[in-house]
């Protein structure tokens, strides 16, 4: 007897669902991403007890005529690729003809479309038509999905919380939302709008739909064309950050997408800026030829290949760092309105951003060619005046715009990072040859390791040799190592090649072996320095390239406008 059989097209289609269909965020994917695919400009869902019970999805698009309307129940029928050439080059967001039969065959369906010449209205249940009668005549379509895997129980046994399932739905729309701004979203659950958007294609206003007023005043635009890629969008000053990559918003040719090496080319522009463990909010189209990616490596069409990666990684960060660079991001201190009329309480702080700060003059100047006085570098810090210290740690400074509190280890972390960020970037040949050498023992694969990338660490400056088994003897090392700590300096250098493994990117070491120095050779908390110290150090934080943060993201500097300080002790008007 023959063991193999076709299977029948119900049993088909309810496996398809198991891919195409894992939960209710995926019906809604699937039925939403068709309505954008048939041209709406408005998309309406509705669900009840979180789509358990009932999702609804109308929109005003194409619509289908009688015989399209029967098609799309057919497994791997679509009007989106017709050729093997299409799957190359593909432009629409649904495509594989699966999405409505894998619904239809876990749950009751109805469907009610109008193209204008047609109207029809089609029920089906468990994979079976039920119903085919005239429908309403209203251009575009509105589909019904009930009960979902009522016939499924141990799908519909695993499904998470109601609170969960909608979330993860909400979360699908307003990434698409955020993906179509020139078309109305409108979400609701149990009658109440979690999300409505207007469609007026102002990106920026459905930022503030989705992610809230404060956050859309602090986004950054950003805006880029290097021939193969063009990428428009928003990015969050540094400070607006999350905990979790949620809020890293990538999308290709309109596409919503998840690829991790693309968030982590965007989560290096913010190097320095903000710690590693954070994340930014950011919304970024990439546009570019279809046939320069790959949408058919997951079922749900998510994940995505590029052909030309690493160049569009580097071009990311590039456009992202120079929009940053341009940015004032001193964190500034604001009153909480809600405690304001507070008789009895000091007001709650809360970070923002000093705003609206002419950070360059680029205003004609008269050059004097008798002039050989030294002349000051423009800053993107404005010049600021040390007046005291606080518990030994916090510089309180002064200007015509407030008073400033400066951390005056990580100020000093950052003026160590990138000075000796430019010693390694360009080493010199000047050494310091030590009178007694400095013997250095490791594990063989240490060892092993360490001796790959001999030519690196001779470039950096140290006379280095082998010395017995798994050891090195440095002769002389670099003059910009600190003093007083040249031994250990070598050392953590030595740890940072190690922690690369066989992964060793020169760039890479280079800004970690920089960052361990930095630290490591900063002024401590709870030391007292002089007005003198205090006023050098201030000159030298506002000569770096980024003086607003450390090397791990954390603030040097946060202010108080006058305003602010006013407020707080009752001295103006609310």
């Amino acid at each position: 007897m023959n063991k193999i059989q076709v299977m029948n097209e119900i049993l088909a289609n309810k496996i398809a669902a198991g891919e195409v269909v894992e939960k209710i965020a995926s019906v809604v994917k699937e039925l939403v991403e068709n309505c954008i695919d048939a041209n709406s400009s408005e998309i309406k869902i509705e669900l009840k007890e979180s789509g358990v019970k009932e999702i609804t999805v109308t929109d005003n698009g194409d619509g289908m005529s009688i015989v399209d309307a029967n098609l799309a129940f057919e497994r791997h029928a679509t009007s989106k690729i017709i050729s093997d050439d299409d799957l190359f080059k593909i432009n629409t967001l649904g495509f594989r003809g699966e999405a409505l039969p894998s619904i239809a065959s876990v749950s009751k369906v109805s469907l009610i479309t109008c193209d204008e010449n047609d109207s029809t209205h089609i029920e089906y249940e468990a994979g079976h038509k039920i119903l085919e009668k005239p429908g309403v005549f209203r251009k575009g379509t509105e589909i019904k999905v009930k009960n979902l895997f009522y016939n499924t129980p141990a799908r519909l046994k695993h499904m998470k919380s109601l609170y969960a399932e909608v979330a993860h739905v909400s979360d699908f729309v307003n990434k698409i939302a955020l993906a179509h701004p020139n078309i109305k979203f409108i979400l609701k659950n149990d009658g109440k709008v979690l999300l409505n958007t207007d469609g007026s294609n102002n990106l920026l206003k459905t930022i503030k739909d989705v992610f809230g007023f404060e956050v859309s005043k602090k986004m950054i635009e950003i805006n880029g064309d290097n021939f193969d890629y063009k990428i428009e969008g928003y990015v969050s000053m540094p400070e607006i950050n999350k905990s979790n990559k949620n809020s890293m918003v990538t999308l290709v040719n309109k596409r919503v997408v998840k690829n991790n090496e693309l968030n982590k080319y965007i989560n290096d522009a913010y190097k320095g800026y903000k710690p590693d463990n954070r994340y930014p909010i950011i919304v970024l189209n990439i546009s570019t030829d279809p046939t320069l990616i790959d949408v058919n490596i997951h079922p749900t069409k998510m994940d995505i290949k590029f052909s030309k990666l690493d160049k569009l990684g580097n071009y990311l960060i590039d456009i992202i760092s120079e929009s940053l660079n341009k940015e004032d991001v001193t964190p500034k201190i604001k009153i909480n309105k809600e405690i304001e009329q507070s008789n009895y309480e000091m007001p709650t702080l809360d970070f923002d951003y000093v705003e609206e700060q002419n950070i360059i003059d680029d205003s004609p100047k008269e050059l004097n060619i008798n002039d050989d006085s030294p002349k000051e570098p423009i800053s993107r810090m404005k010049k600021m005046y040390p007046v005291g210290l606080v518990l030994g740690s916090y510089i309180v400074c002064q200007n015509e715009e407030g008073m400033f509190l400066m951390d005056q280890h990580a100020a000093k972390e950052r003026i160590n990072y990138e000075m000796y960020l430019k010693k390694m970037s360009s080493p010199t040949t000047s050494k310091v040859d030590l009178v007694v050498p400095q013997t250095l023992e490791f594990q063989s694969s240490e060892y092993i390791i360490l001796k790959e990338n001999f030519d690196v660490i001779k470039e950096l400056g140290f006379d280095i040799e082998d010395f017995g088994i798994n050891s090195f003897i440095v002769k002389a090392h670099p003059t910009w190592l600190p003093k007083n700590y040249e031994a250990e300096a070598t050392i953590k250098l030595m740890e940072t090649i190690l922690s690369y493994e066989k992964n060793f990117k020169l760039d890479k070491f280079i800004d970690n072996a920089a960052i361990n120095l930095s630290c490591k050779m900063s002024i401590k908390a709870n030391t007292n320095i002089t007005l003198s110290e205090m006023e050098n150090l201030i000159d030298e934080l506002r000569k770096c390239k980024n003086p607003f943060n450390c090397p791990h993201g954390r603030p040097t500097v946060v202010s108080f406008t006058t305003y602010e300080l006013e407020k707080m002790f009752k001295r103006t008007g609310f």
